[in-house]
């Protein structure tokens, strides 16, 4: 048995010393100098905690705690500011997901449109040929002439003494 495998045992040696499993960690302890005085050290310890004993509390604890805790209560509460910062620093940020998750989607909404708009005016202009715009500006003109042989259509005659109808 290496030393790495024997301090990995150690705490099993400690809770039942008297194991067959633990036959081989006794034997390399005692062969093993370094190991023998870890383990001696690492059992000082445990026997140092098991004297120990806990501090009883103050039979007023719980009175004083009263009153501390009204007098936090009874302050007057912090600036804006200060509960941001105080919700930052000691929060899981559970709260701001959604905000986020609404943030994030915005900006997603206008990055996207931003790209749409700006990917149209990259593109350049169809060329139009010659033959269609001559063909364009004759039509328009042909439209022009229409509406203007509409306009000087003369249906009615202006000596005609019929009064307007209202």
């Amino acid at each position: 048995m290496n030393c790495k495998d024997c301090q990995s045992v150690f705490l099993d040696l400690l809770a039942e010393p008297g194991a067959p499993a633990n036959a081989a960690a006794k034997n390399h302890i005692d062969s093993c100098a370094e190991c023998k005085g870890e383990f001696k050290s690492l059992k000082a310890t445990f026997a140092l905690l098991d004297a120990w004993k806990a501090p009883e509390p103050s039979p007023y604890f719980d009175q004083k705690l009263a009153v501390r805790l009204r007098e936090e209560q009874g302050q007057v509460p912090a600036g804006w500011f200060e509960r941001l910062k105080a919700r930052l620093l000691f929060n899981t940020g559970r709260q701001f997901r959604p905000a986020l998750a609404g943030a994030l989607a915005l900006v997603l909404v206008v990055g996207g449109g931003t790209f749409a708009d700006v990917s149209g005016f990259l593109r350049p202009k169809p060329q139009i040929s010659a033959a269609v715009q001559d063909l364009q500006i004759l039509d328009k003109n042909d439209q022009a002439l229409q509406t203007m042989d509409q306009l000087l259509q003369d249906d009615v005659p202006d000596d005609a003494a019929t009064p307007p109808i209202s």
